[in-house]
């Protein structure tokens, strides 16, 4: 005989009595505790839980894009779960206005307790780190670590629960970027997809054809500039420099001569295949591939401006102390946010799109119809 389920209370499903007990942080009990001391603990078990949720939706978009082929009509959930990346970050982020009502005396009164914590230790932040894609040689170090994981042990030396879950974590391939990158890497272009008889020459004509696209702009906005803006000789001469080394920019980008020779022509692939689904997306089968590549950007960017706002509050509050555990505080936050960037060669490509007049033109646009099967 089936065993009936109890009718669910509110409190039952949401464990609120449970959920309510947590904030005594490492005292006996939260009447020990500042209305301050509090309210710092509440702000970051709520960033913890948005990051809860950032990690499953990461995991969603990944496990959608490691699939080949990658089915074109779930290409809208991607889309979601990008957008409530984003949001997470964005809601995460207006938590620090709240930190910020806390006076710096207040804080200091209690932030010794915290020593030698830091939020470095929050391994779901690591996680998402990993998962997105972050490569290890562009992690900036924390204080005198041979590792980023070294400072997710415990004190004594021994593993702990935050480092065995970011090794879980690493374990877990691919990363949404590799991911990505091979899904974006099979775009056709100008109906010709990798492993097709004369895809390589495919790609370089279309890539001479941006080049030449470029040419086109480097005159027109040079011309417009010097009407504009240059009052002397010099004038002129700097501007004319400045705009040839962007077109000199966007050759080296569309060559991939900043690769390896052995991967050049998969990153020249993907970079054409890139500029190729943002310069035609108004096609039906490049819509939702574009908006994915929009997605890509707004997450990347809301987890920025997440770290930009993280430093800022932190500067405000105890301005560029050493962090408590050991780091240099605001000069270390700062950095990430400025040098934490995994979709670059998406980022790359928003430098380099041309307008739709200097665009090549797409050779058969039925081919990315909605009727192709």
């Amino acid at each position: 005989m089936q065993r009936q389920r109890r009718p669910a209370n509110y409190w039952d499903y949401i464990r609120v009595e449970e959920l309510l007990s947590l904030q005594s942080g490492v005292a006996a009990s939260e009447t020990e505790l500042s209305d301050d001391e509090v309210r710092f603990i509440v702000v970051h078990q709520v960033d913890e839980l948005w990051f809860k949720v950032v990690l499953r939706e990461l995991v969603a978009a990944r496990n959608l894009f490691a699939r080949r082929p990658v089915p074109e009509d779930a290409l809208a959930g991607a889309v979601n779960s990008l957008r409530r990346i984003t949001i997470c970050f964005d809601l995460a982020a207006q938590h620090f206005r709240l930190m910020e009502t806390m006076r710096t005396q207040d804080y200091l009164q209690f932030r010794d307790k915290l020593n030698p914590a830091s939020g470095f230790q929050s391994a779901q932040m690591r996680e998402i780190e990993v998962l997105m894609g972050l490569p290890d040689e562009d992690r900036i170090p924390f204080g005198n670590e041979g590792s980023y994981l070294d400072a997710l042990k415990s004190h004594d030396g021994s593993p702990s629960p935050a480092l065995a879950r970011v090794q879980r974590r690493l374990a877990d391939q691919p990363t949404l970027k590799a991911a990505v990158d091979a899904w974006l890497y099979r775009t056709p272009i100008q109906g010709s997809s990798p492993g097709d008889p004369g895809d390589e020459q495919v790609v370089s004509d279309y890539v001479t054809h941006y080049l030449a696209g470029h040419e086109q702009l480097y005159q027109r906005a040079l011309q417009h500039a010097v009407a504009v803006q240059a009052l002397t000789e010099s004038d002129q001469e700097r501007l004319r420099a400045r705009y040839r080394g962007q077109l000199a920019g966007a050759r080296r980008h569309l060559d991939a001569e900043d690769v390896a020779t052995d991967h050049r022509h998969v990153v020249r692939r993907l970079r054409a295949a890139i500029l190729f689904v943002d310069s035609n997306r108004t096609l039906p089968l490049l819509s939702w591939p574009g908006q994915i590549i929009d997605g890509l950007i707004e997450c990347e960017q809301a987890m920025l401006a997440f770290r930009q706002r993280h430093a800022r509050m932190v500067e405000r509050v105890i301005g560029r102390r050493v962090g408590t555990g050991g780091s240099d505080g605001v000069a270390y936050l700062d950095q990430t946010a400025l040098k934490y960037r995994v979709f670059t060669e998406i980022w790359a490509g928003r430098t380099l799109l041309l307008p739709p007049d200097l665009c090549p033109s797409v050779r058969d646009q039925t081919f990315y119809g909605l009727a192709r099967s």
